[in-house]
């Protein structure tokens, strides 16, 4: 027999679980239990209660008088009665007739061997006849017990005798039945990991802040609207409204979450302050609450489980109900007994009293009454959970109450498991909705990046580049700290893996911002902060993996002087990088490009009449269609790195106003085309090197006004005299050739004031070099020098002279007349150095700045 203690913990589930019982299941376990108790109530009355009582049926007593003399023995009739202490006494009463005489005292076995026994007197046969009253049976109390045993198991149907028992395993088949999804091996990690995110996302202070903040901008937006207020004062924008972004375009509008700068700063309770731990854990919800709904909406097996189950306990009910209707009307008060052992009792029908059957009766109606209730309620459930709805948890509402618009609908288990809380309480699911919000996730990535980059820290950050400028880089953060936009001064600013930036109306106060950087960075900007941009932007570098990376703004920037675009601009995406729009840029002068082209795309040239510089760095592609390039007549600067060119292309003769040519990383063997150049006569500066020309056509004294002249890292072997006839060339670069011998014309380069030869294969210098005297920098490193002339000292100007990497013994003392010269800007082994004279390594050594003449 089982007790309540032992089966409890079969309906021992974890209070934390309860969140996931709908009334239903709770109004059947207390069902259950009723039932239970049922069980063991009758169970134990059955055990502590005589089961049957049963007495022989006799024949009338008009029937044994008709037939005297039929037995010879005697008719015994006991009656039971009941003591005070519960026992149970016999007396025998004898009846007279033809019968023989048997004594009380004497033993039935006495009686029956001996058909005569001694009498008493007659008078005293009359008194007793007299005196005893009843109907006479011959049976001992040991044959009465051995009866009634009998009999129970004869005469007793099996459901009284098994009633309390099928009530026990029907009701412990109902609680496992309730509770099995929650033990279930595939559905109980899933439900222990949901019920302890709900719990965390519910009790979390992020969920209070989140929710309460909202509930405040709702009632301010209410109140602004009905008072008219405006929220922050709107950047006025000097220009018209041409080139106001599109409906498309990636702003930050007032729909949705209103979390914007546009809002006015509301101010939340105390309570609602969100310390770095908090924040944390909150992070660590979010990412929590991603990776389970990935995991369970791809199934709907907890859904599955719960019908299954919730069916059994219904086909349950019906099969109980069924069977036990039938059998209610065998629990009877009277059973017929015929238990077949006449030869040992000598009578053939025993008739019973079933002692429990009225209790046992009353029980189990009210157990058919507790059934019917949990059948109803069952089938309450399958038609709960066979509703339409029930696949797809919506959070509508939620979305209508708290402004979190950006709440996605769930699906499959993870909508079941919602459904379920919601019976429970609506306001988990209202809680749980804030960590499914993306909104919700920037904001509270936005509250903690404002905690950690504070104005100091960012302040700290700032740095001076090159160009002298206040620079601040930002690498890797979450979004773009409030605190950026209060740093006024500032001039360049770089974001970098910044996925979530956001540029709000704050930035109109950076009225010293002119530069900017978006590397893999799509950030998104505000109306009034695009109207600032567009009127004080002047250079701006875009760096991305795929073009859909580039915001659409970028277009409509039209007071832009440059744009610097690095990723991946192949012909296939060349259509949709949207850059016809870069005809809005009317004041767009450098572009710069740095992909992987097989062509100029029409859409750049189509801006040429703006642009003076263009820059294309391929990564190796071959750049085959160039003939685009005759519209950009205004280009005064034209690179062409690492485009596999083999020849100069044509199309760069027709550039009238071409000043500069970067050919550099090319494939260009011959440049023969050069006598073409004679066209471009305001060609100063022409950079051929890092290809594999070999020799220099003397056509290149067609180009009467070239100032410098770039031919390093090529397979040159020579230097033709047509070179040093450029009167005005200041800059010759032949360094990492294989040049031998410097040519005795090179004193006609009057005006030249720097000459790099290095790593090539030069042993003598002539001493016409020494003729250029406005020389600032001579490159003579890696070749093989063994003497410099003393003549060095005519170069008065020189300020850098690379010696390192050839054959000396010494140098000249003449070295101090150098009056420019320094040690930082002499590089030569120590020891050369050291066996100068001590004057002159005086003079070397000088840190007294002297100005540079001609301006430098």
């Amino acid at each position: 027999m089982f007790t309540l203690a032992e089966v409890a913990s079969l309906n021992d589930i974890q209070p934390t679980y309860r969140i996931l019982k709908p009334w239903w299941d709770v109004f059947m376990d207390y069902l259950a239990v009723v039932m239970l108790m049922v069980a063991i109530f009758a169970g134990t009355m059955q055990l502590t209660k005589d089961q049957v009582v049963c007495l022989p049926v006799l024949q009338s007593t008009v029937n044994s008088k008709a037939q005297p003399g039929t037995s010879g023995k005697a008719d015994f009739t006991t009656v039971e009665t009941t003591t005070g202490q519960g026992e149970e006494t016999s007396m025998r009463m004898v009846s007279f007739g033809s019968a023989p005489t048997v004594t009380p005292d004497v033993p039935l076995s006495r009686a029956t061997s001996s058909q005569y026994q001694p009498t008493e007197s007659g008078q005293e046969l009359k008194k007793e006849q007299k005196d005893s009253l009843g109907r006479k049976t011959n049976l001992d109390f040991q044959q009465y017990v051995f009866i009634n045993q009998m009999c129970y198991h004869l005469a007793l149907p099996w459901y009284s005798k098994y009633f309390p028992y099928l009530v026990l395993i029907h009701t412990i088949i109902l609680i496992v039945s309730s509770n099995f999804w929650f033990k279930y091996p595939k559905t109980c990690s899933k439900i222990e990991h949901f019920v302890s995110i709900l719990g965390k996302c519910f009790e979390s202070p992020w969920t209070t802040k989140a929710l309460s903040e909202t509930a405040c901008e709702d009632s301010e937006e209410n109140k602004q609207r009905l008072t008219g207020a405006q929220s922050l004062p709107k950047y006025v924008s000097t220009s018209s409204d041409e080139g106001s972004p599109s409906a498309s375009t990636p702003m930050i509008t007032k729909s949705g979450f209103k979390f914007s700068a546009d809002k006015p700063m509301i101010e939340v309770p105390s309570v609602t302050i969100l310390d770095k731990k908090d924040g944390e854990q909150a992070k660590a919800l979010f990412e929590k609450v991603r990776k389970f709904r990935a995991h369970v909406e791809d199934s709907d097996l907890i859904y599955k489980l719960y019908v299954g189950q919730t069916v059994i306990k219904t086909v349950k009910f019906i099969f109980i109900l069924c069977y036990t209707a039938n059998f209610v009307n065998t629990i009877s008060f009277e059973h017929i007994c015929n238990p077949k052992v006449e030869h040992l009792i000598g009578y053939k029908q025993f008739e019973c009293t079933h002692n429990m059957a009225y209790m046992l009766k009353k029980l189990l109606i009210s157990y058919i009454s507790l059934i019917c209730v949990y059948g109803f309620i069952c089938l309450y459930t399958l038609f709960w959970l066979f509703r339409i709805p029930l696949k797809e948890y919506s959070f509508e509402k939620v979305r209508e109450e708290s402004s979190f618009s950006d709440i996605p609908d769930v699906k499959n288990d993870f909508a079941f498991l919602l459904h379920m809380v919601d019976q429970y309480d609506q306001l988990y699911s209202k809680r749980f909705g804030v960590f499914l919000s993306e909104v919700s996730e920037n904001k509270l990535r936005e509250i903690s990046l404002n905690h950690e980059w504070t104005f100091e820290k960012l302040r700290q950050h700032v740095s001076r580049n090159a160009q002298d400028k206040q620079e601040l880089h930002l690498f890797m953060l979450s979004g773009v700290p409030d605190a950026v936009f209060d740093l006024t001064d500032l001039d360049v600013l770089k974001l970098e893996l910044i996925p979530e930036a956001k540029i709000p109306a704050k930035i109109s106060q950076m009225t010293s911002l002119q530069e900017l950087h978006l590397c893999h960075c799509p950030a998104k900007v505000e109306q009034t902060a695009f109207s600032f941009l567009r009127d004080h932007l002047r250079c701006l570098h875009v760096k991305f993996t795929d073009v859909a990376e580039i915001p659409a703004w970028v277009y409509l920037l039209k007071n832009l002087r440059e744009l610097y675009l690095i990723g991946n601009l192949n012909s296939e995406n060349n259509k949709m990088i949207g850059l016809e729009s870069l005809r809005e840029l009317r004041h767009l002068k450098i572009l710069h490009v740095k992909s992987n082209l097989t062509k100029i795309p029409p859409n750049i040239t189509d801006v040429a009449p703006h642009l003076t510089k263009l820059v294309i760095h391929n990564d190796g592609t071959k750049l085959v269609v160039l003939n685009s390039l005759k519209k950009m007549t205004n280009v005064a600067e034209l690179e062409l790195q690492n485009c596999e060119l083999e020849r100069i292309p044509h199309a760069i003769f027709s550039l009238s106003n071409l000043q500069e040519l970067d050919l550099k990383s090319n494939s260009i063997r011959t440049i023969e085309e050069i006598i073409s150049f004679q066209h471009l006569k305001r060609l100063t500066c022409l950079k051929l090197w890092h290809n594999k020309i070999v020799n220099i056509p003397s056509s290149i004294t067609h180009i009467k006004n070239l100032e410098s002249l770039y031919l390093s890292n090529n397979k040159l072997e020579s230097l033709p005299a047509a070179v040093f006839s450029l009167q005005k060339l200041r800059c010759l670069d032949v360094s990492y050739n294989s040049i031998a011998l410097i040519p005795v014309e090179i004193g006609l380069l009057q005006n030249l004031q720097h000459f790099h030869i290095t790593g090539n294969k030069v042993d003598v210098l002539p001493k016409q070099l020494f003729k250029c005297v406005k020389l600032r920098t001579l490159s003579l490193g890696q070749n093989c020098i063994t003497s410099i002339p003393d003549k060095v000292s005519q170069l008065v100007q020189l300020t850098h002279l690379e010696l390192k990497g050839n054959c000396l013994d010494r140098l000249p003392a003449t070295l101090g007349q150098c009056q420019l010269l320094r040690k930082s800007g002499l590089v030569v082994e120590d020891h050369l150095f050291d066996a100068l004279p001590s004057e002159v390594k005086e003079v070397l050594n000088q840190d007294t700045s002297i100005p540079f003449a001609n301006g430098i």
